[in-house]
């Protein structure tokens, strides 16, 4: 069993980082793409923001007896 190195990207001086082609590959992103970043200890998780479309029918059939709905002060 041979272990592959991981995956390395180098920070530049303009505090870019190129995702390696092979992980955009594996992941299916695709250019253009939009990204959040959450803070995890002292690492960062990159994790891509659903569109719209992917999160339709996301809470479909879920229990919304309990829930209230917020009034706003004007």
């Amino acid at each position: 069993m041979s272990m592959k190195p991981p995956a390395t990207a180098t920070l530049s001086s303009k505090y870019q980082i190129a995702i390696p082609k092979a992980v955009c590959e594996d992941q299916d992103w695709q250019s253009g793409q939009e990204f959040a970043f959450i803070p995890k200890g002292k690492g960062m998780l990159m994790i891509p923001v659903p569109s719209l479309i992917d999160l339709q029918g996301i809470a479909e059939g879920a229990d919304i007896s309990h829930v209230r709905e917020r009034h706003h002060k004007s």
